[in-house]
């Protein structure tokens, strides 16, 4: 199965369940987050990354525990699905997402963090 497939999948069905596709708020998680507006999902957001970094931080300690790796895939993949979410109000797709990934690809991050900080300055 393609990654990126399943990326799609879901990016369609995040996008048929907004309020403005029909998503019912009452009967849908993704369309009551976005009914709500960007605070909602952005809060997610922030709650799902700290529980990241806890299941990280629990992980680094018993690398070998088998139940705290998938705790962690776990919470990484609550990550994603609401970062999508944001994507998906903002007229955005995770392909956008993929495509600069791929742009970076070979980059030395360094490097590409310090191109970043020279765009800024000049805008």
């Amino acid at each position: 199965m393609n990654s990126s497939d399943t990326l799609e999948r879901l990016d369609a069905v995040i996008e048929s369940r907004k309020p403005a596709h029909g998503g019912d708020p009452e009967k849908s998680y993704v369309a009551r987050l976005l009914s709500k507006g960007p605070d909602s999902f952005l809060k997610k957001i922030g709650e799902e990354a700290t529980e990241v970094v806890m299941a990280a931080k629990d992980l680094e300690h018993a690398s070998t525990n088998d139940d705290l790796r998938k705790a962690f895939v776990g919470e990484m993949a609550d990550l994603w699905f609401h970062s999508m979410i944001a994507l998906s109000h903002f007229g955005l797709s995770t392909q956008e997402v993929l495509q600069e990934l791929s742009r970076r690809e070979g980059l030395s991050g360094l490097d590409e963090k310090a191109l970043r900080k020279a765009m800024q300055r000049d805008a």
